[in-house]
């Protein structure tokens, strides 16, 4: 006992059910744990029995060492939690010896475990009716967790932040079982953010007077971000970089000068997207808008395989068209006429892995074809590139190296809500259900009802979770038809639908007016997303001529992965993402990729391919790219030869026609050479 007198810091009395327990500590730690009984004495009560708890037995000791012990103690402390009768009871024993007691609140469960654990207002924790210290709340909390499977780190301090800053375990018990609680599962908040810039009235503008009647029909000023464009030469011809977030108008901006050319006869608009859905919604609005002016057609990348010319003319006026499809025309040296203007929309596409190049090497023939042809049709100015993005990490760099004017605009026309909840995948079906219907159920000052977008990683799991949300919703995705996927798109303007359930097919900006983002996963596919898809895809919630706000909600699978490969969690990811840095547009080359753009320029410019290759945005390694295309015969000096078309015309990399020529010099199937060549993709 004289080494632990001489520990002793603080020494704390609880009452417990016909003793006290005794608690002695030293620098947070305890040092002793005893019971002690009173007895009555003429003078008072008094120390009866006293033992020490060791090793989970108790040793008795002389009532005088509890003595001894309160002398050495530099404070004593009774619990708050001890019924007034036995306080008193203590406090006259103590003051037999002259000895002081301040009276504090504990933690029960640290009492009843023989610890002593002071709680205050600001540090107490709710639970099941009672106050319990962080420590111990802690503990509940991991025993909770362990129910639900692994929780890494990222997990974890998430839900300790929430636990200490509510102060309520059982909210944080309920939000692990379902339960919807937005304060918690708040994570953060984008605010609105308007730049003040002076509008341009449309009346004010030099256009085909055809236009200029079309758009002061339908409003009567721009938009800041068009108003911006315009007066940094939009309508001049100036190459423009316009990074501007969704909904703030940025497409207009590309049909404004492309229209605008086209009806004044200085060439053809062509008004490029990364996706065929995409590609079939804005040719579309096109032929609605400007149909009865101008021969309005479209080029995706279905006309690669059956081009009978029914849908594509390569003279209209207006050609819409995936990346895919206008290089296929190129590559395959289609007269495309006159174009005055070139509109790349998601122009962030250029950081992609197999997209990002083609994108890089399509800009560079569509600026060769442009300069080939001012060459050789005299009276042809050329042509104006116009390059659309709600993400780039890196627009000024971006900008240079596209040589465009930067048109940056950071309005955010309505604020966005970040939400972050944990669950399953079973789970997050109910929880999406509950959140679209709350949505659904609730309308903006406007007097449009709230509408979902649910983001997932696979076709099959955009069915599974629309049959399981009670409100009509409906899948949407490129597997379905052109029909069905208009139908959908239809069905939500008219507010028929509470939600569309997607993969990475909106991502790239079909117009849904959705004021509520889900993300059911996030991978597209078996790869995580990046900051930029991360933030091009919740900024679909929200708009301002529906909406007062977006809401955005993670539903988090606690240590959930969706393919071996993938080297982090879910929950890892999930934090990574809403605190992240947009990430650089860039394109990257590896050997395959430079030699399948060497070899596309090539086919388009012969002998100029090296031109092209070097005003890419990616560095493209020429002289190897040459010397392979040699060595494996897809070239003959700057000539293609026939494999090197076939190659080219059908976007392969150099390995899948290594793949095709070996498995047709064994006479094998055609049909089983794609079944083959489309197993070997899903393994990669």
């Amino acid at each position: 006992m004289s080494q632990q007198l001489a520990e002793v810091e603080t020494l704390f009395l609880h009452e417990a059910r016909s003793d006290y327990t005794v608690v002695a500590n030293r620098d947070g730690s305890r040092v002793l744990r005893g019971r002690l009984e009173l007895k009555e004495t003429s003078a008072g009560p008094r120390p009866g029995k006293f033992r020490v708890i060791r090793d989970g037995e108790d040793h008795p000791r002389q009532p005088d060492e509890f003595v001894d012990l309160a002398r050495a103690a530099g404070r004593i402390r009774i619990s708050e939690q001890t019924s007034p009768e036995n306080r008193k009871r203590l406090e006259a024993m103590l003051d037999g010896y002259q000895l002081e007691a301040t009276a504090v609140r504990t933690c029960r469960r640290c009492a009843n475990d023989g610890r002593y654990g002071p709680i205050t207002s600001e540090s107490a924790i709710q639970h099941n009716d009672e106050l319990i210290c962080r420590d111990c709340a802690r503990r509940e909390l991991e025993r909770e967790l362990s129910y639900k499977g692994e929780f890494t780190g990222a997990a974890e301090g998430r839900l300790e932040e929430l636990l200490y800053e509510s102060g309520d375990l059982d909210r944080i018990v309920n939000l692990l079982q379902g339960g919807l609680d937005p304060d918690l599962t708040k994570y953060d908040e984008v605010s609105a953010n308007v730049d003040d810039v002076s509008p341009v009235r449309t009346e004010d503008l030099d256009l085909h007077p055809d236009l200029s009647t079309h758009l002061q029909g339908r409003f009567e000023e721009l938009l800041p971000v068009q108003s911006l464009s315009v007066r940094n030469g939009l309508l001049d011809g100036n190459d423009q970089l316009v990074v501007s977030a969704t909904a703030t108008g940025k497409t207009l901006i590309g049909e404004l000068t492309g229209i605008d050319r086209a009806l004044k006869g200085e060439g053809k608009l062509l008004f490029l997207v990364p996706l065929v859905a995409l590609a079939n919604q804005k040719h579309e609005d096109f032929k609605d808008r400007y149909g009865d002016r101008l021969n309005v057609s479209i080029r995706v990348g279905s006309s690669r395989v059956n081009d009978d010319g029914n849908r594509f003319d390569p003279n209209a006026d207006v050609i819409v068209g995936t990346y895919e499809g206008i290089d296929h025309a190129l590559r395959t040296g289609k007269d495309l006429g006159d174009v005055g203007t070139v509109v790349i929309d998601e122009v962030h596409t250029l950081k992609e892995g197999e997209r990002g190049h083609r994108l890089d090497g399509l800009i560079s023939r569509l600026k060769y074809y442009s300069e080939n042809r001012m060459e050789t049709h005299e009276g042809y100015g050329g042509t104006q590139f116009v390059y659309l993005s709600a993400t780039v990490g890196n627009p000024e760099w971006l900008a240079e190296k596209l040589r465009a004017t930067l048109i940056e605009y950071e309005e955010r026309p309505v604020p966005i809500e970040r939400h972050v909840t944990f669950a399953d995948s079973r789970e997050k079906a109910q929880i999406a259900d509950k959140l679209v219907k709350r949505e659904f159920d609730t309308k903006s000052s406007k007097g449009y009802r709230g509408q979902t977008i649910v983001f997932t990683n696979s076709r099959r799991r955009c069915h599974e979770i629309s049959r399981k949300l009670r409100y009509d919703s409906a899948p949407y995705h490129a597997g379905l038809d052109y029909k069905r996927r208009k139908k959908v798109e239809r069905q939500f303007g008219n507010q028929d639908l509470s939600a569309v359930v997607t993969t990475a097919a909106l991502a790239a900006g079909v117009d849904f007016p959705a004021s509520q983002v889900i993300f059911d996963s996030l991978a597209m596919g078996i790869e995580w997303l990046s900051v930029q898809e991360f933030s091009q895809m919740l900024g679909r919630a929200g708009r301002p001529d529906y909406h007062d706000r977006g809401r955005v909600y993670l539903l988090v699978e606690p240590d959930g992965v969706y393919h071996n490969s993938m080297d982090r969690t879910e929950d890892e990811v999930a934090f990574t993402l809403l605190k992240g840095e947009m990430e650089d547009v860039a394109t990257h080359y590896d050997e395959a990729a430079a030699v399948e753009e060497t070899l596309a320029n090539v086919v388009v410019a012969g002998k100029r391919a090296k031109r092209l290759n070097d005003r890419m945005i990616g560095e493209v390694p020429t002289k190897h790219a040459v010397g392979k295309l040699l060595e494996w015969e897809f070239v003959d000096g700057f000539e293609p030869t026939p494999l090197g078309r076939g190659i080219t015309r059908h976007f392969l990399a150099p390995d899948e026609a290594f793949f095709i020529l070996d498995a047709v010099r064994k006479g094998t199937d055609p049909y089983q050479v794609v079944a083959d060549l489309e197993l070997r993709d899903d393994e990669e």
